[in-house]
């Protein structure tokens, strides 16, 4: 699986270097983060999608967990990303709760599409409106949406012009009996983004609205 690589620091939680290693959510986690945990690991997912635990930053939180995810077609993906759980139990001014969701989200376009000056607000409404769409409440979401184009020369030259969007997002999910948020529907959500950028369908009548990316570069080789 291609990992999402990259940091997020938007100043209400970030994403930090994926080598500091991964936490363990053990007994000695706060119950609340453990449930938490416990219903994204048990998440029922599309399966084009594939997710596996990973390495979680140690510095953003006392408490954290993380998962990457590849948007599968056969031996390609069409795009990747990163969910980072993180958990304070004090609470977190920035974040107005003790939960904070940090995501990267990246895919490859064709140039054309890149050059689309509506790009970024169109991909920051896929986020929002896949948290709305599935009946989340969440507050303070803030991030960033990044073109990137790749000419190649010399000894490269003849590969095509190559263009890449990434989506660096973060959000507080809001908090329910116990203080758990759903992360499971939160883990659902961005997967519905995930494959928004890589230009799947709907997963289903419910969304049905969904307004998938045209004009996409064709999959990755893995």
């Amino acid at each position: 699986m291609a990992a999402a690589q990259g940091r997020l620091s938007d100043g209400a939680g970030g994403m930090d270097d994926e080598k500091e290693g991964e936490r363990d959510t053990g007994s000695t986690e706060p119950p609340a983060f453990q449930a938490a945990v416990q219903a994204l690991r048990t998440s029922r997912l599309r399966p084009q999608i594939e997710v596996e635990p990973t390495r979680a930053p140690q510095r953003l939180a006392p408490h954290a967990y993380a998962l990457e995810a590849a948007v599968v077609d056969g031996d390609q993906d069409l795009a990747d990303g990163r969910l980072v759980l993180l958990h304070d139990p004090d609470g977190h001014d920035a974040w107005r709760g003790s939960f904070r969701l940090v995501t990267l989200v990246r895919a490859e376009l064709e140039p054309e599409m890149a050059a689309d000056p509506l790009l970024p607000e169109v991909c920051w409404s896929w986020l929002t409106g896949a948290l709305s769409a599935r009946g989340l409440a969440f507050g303070e979401p803030s991030g960033t949406v990044t073109r990137a184009s790749s000419h190649y020369f010399g000894g490269l030259s003849e590969r095509p012009p190559a263009s890449q969007i990434e989506i660096r997002a973060s959000w507080t999910p809001r908090e329910g009996l116990g203080g758990v948020p759903d992360t499971a529907a939160h883990l659902t959500a961005w997967c519905d983004l995930l494959a928004q950028v890589a230009g799947l369908p709907p997963a289903g009548p419910g969304d049905a609205s969904v307004v998938t990316l045209p004009q996409r570069r064709g999959p990755q080789s893995r």
